[in-house]
């Protein structure tokens, strides 16, 4: 039974964790950056090195291409991303990147031909921390978002997408629409601490959450701190405080599967004896069922409408609904048997992140594979795997895209 090469996989996340490398051992890679470009060409330049094609498309998605017998059979796909969040970690999505990449050298150390191509996709702008929202491209590329949409997403510059695809020399030719495929694959660091609490190799993810993220303005009236009485502000800065509480209070609400977060806030002006008049922020709700995101949206509104007794007028707009989503029987079968045959220890599991492979279940098989990272710390510099838990992710990965891509 064949097996990646561990130490080349290992250096590999070792070289592209050096652009856009933090001091404190993490990266910034932001989405259509200077450093996401360079980490493209290094992905790309690996790529034709091991005789592989590299194609990109107008959201500025790269499939690599190793050719299996039969061209004309929908291909097998894997792949993740290759940005990251700002003072980010240097596993999210590029080790399910470089683990695909490794997938494809191995087939090639063992001469391995498979009947169907094998595709390598990095997808653009998964995370969402630039330009929102998340899994842009992937959501443009399954037709849920339209390109235009996407193009005109700004970023804190107000520089939009399709001026950075253009600035970094990767919006290609050919359109992002999806073409069939028979099987997709995406290995992901779990980004929580249930498989190493557990001792556990594997997460076989057979399901993922859904989410809603929304924007809010808080608008109040900016007013002189010394000489306007408290009984007399319209203080958008403290109606935010109450709308931060009341929507913890709604993930506890609906535990032990709600998540609600607020992740960003802006003040107006912003000074320190100027009464704050707006308040502009993020809320993201987070759920496996449908029904119980409907009901944390309508908390939201209760909650957004109750600081009018603020003086304060609350505009909730919602930018992005996700909705949960089932992974492939067949597709988790293929990772079962892997990890079976493998000797690795796996247990079912339910992906709380958003991920590529949420939007390319909608039109084709799909399922996803966890390794474990430390203390499950994820989007952090502080971000780590073990070699180990790399080696059997990748592994399982390889035999779960090789037994698809034998399939006539």
């Amino acid at each position: 039974m064949i097996r990646v090469n561990a130490d080349r996989l290992w250096s590999t996340l070792e070289r592209m964790a050096q652009i856009g490398g933090t001091p404190a051992g993490g990266v910034t890679r932001l989405a259509l950056s200077d450093e996401d470009k360079l980490a493209r060409n290094l992905l790309r330049d690996w790529a034709r090195e091991a005789g592989f094609s590299c194609d990109v498309d107008s959201m500025g998605d790269m499939f690599i291409r190793r050719a299996g017998k039969n061209p004309t059979l929908p291909p097998v796909m894997t792949g993740s991303h290759v940005d990251s969040q700002p003072l980010g970690g240097n596993y999210d999505g590029i080790y399910g990147v470089l683990a695909g990449l490794e997938l494809l050298r191995t087939l090639n150390d063992h001469q391995v031909e498979t009947e169907r191509d094998i595709v390598l996709v990095n997808w653009t702008n998964e995370e969402g921390a630039r330009f929102a929202p998340a899994m842009l491209a992937s959501g443009v590329w399954v037709g849920q978002l339209s390109q235009e949409f996407a193009y005109a997403r700004t970023d804190s510059a107000k520089i939009t997408v399709r001026e950075a695809l253009e600035a970094i020399g990767y919006r290609g030719e050919r359109p992002a629409r999806a073409f069939p495929i028979h099987a997709c694959y995406e290995l992901h660091i779990e980004q929580g601490p249930i498989l190493e609490d557990e001792a556990v190799d594997i997460g076989l993810v057979r399901a993922a959450m859904g989410q809603r993220w929304f924007t809010i303005t808080l608008d109040g009236f900016a007013a002189h701190a010394g000489t306007t009485p408290m009984h007399n502000r319209r203080d958008a800065l403290t109606a935010f405080a109450e709308l931060a509480l009341k929507v913890e209070a709604i993930g506890y609400q609906h535990a032990p599967d709600g998540r609600a977060t607020i992740g960003m806030a802006e003040i107006t002006p912003n000074s320190r004896n100027v009464v704050p008049s707006r308040v502009l922020c993020s809320v993201e709700f987070r759920h496996p069922q449908r029904e119980a995101l409907v009901a944390m949206e309508a908390a939201l509104h209760q909650a957004a409408e109750s600081l009018s007794a603020r003086g304060v007028s609350a505009k909730v707009e919602r930018i992005f609904d996700y909705a949960p989503i089932a992974f492939d029987a067949a597709c988790l079968a293929r990772s079962e048997q892997a990890v079976t045959a493998l000797g690795y220890s796996a247990k079912p599991m339910v992906s709380g992140a958003g991920h590529d492979t949420c939007y390319i279940s909608k039109i084709a098989p799909a399922s996803m594979i966890f390794i474990p990272c430390v203390k499950g710390i994820s989007h952090n510099e502080a971000e780590k795997i073990l070699p180990e838990w790399s080696e059997k992710g990748a592994n399982v990965l390889l035999h779960s895209v090789l037994s698809a891509a034998q399939e006539p």
